[in-house]
């Protein structure tokens, strides 16, 4: 699978769980892709300081991300 490739898996990985994050006030961004094996996000809205947004990183972004790009090892959220 080519950089191009994954970046576009990996965009509709976020474009399936966006909804989820959405409902509850928040959002996500992608910030880049590195060596096409490190993802790294943003999240944004209600999931700044969330108590669960590592739960919800892991368990739901980084899986469904996995899931599109098998690739992918590690997803990280970036806080600005």
């Amino acid at each position: 699978m080519t950089s191009e490739e994954i970046k576009s898996n990996v965009e509709k990985a976020l474009d399936e769980i966006r909804p989820f994050l959405q409902s509850d006030g928040g959002d996500i961004s992608l910030l880049s892709i590195e060596d096409d094996k490190l993802v790294k996000v943003q999240l944004q809205g209600a999931c700044v300081g969330c108590s669960v947004n590592q739960m919800t990183l892991k368990s739901g972004v980084e899986m469904t991300i996995k899931k599109y790009a098998p690739q992918i090892e590690q997803v990280i959220n970036i806080e600005i």
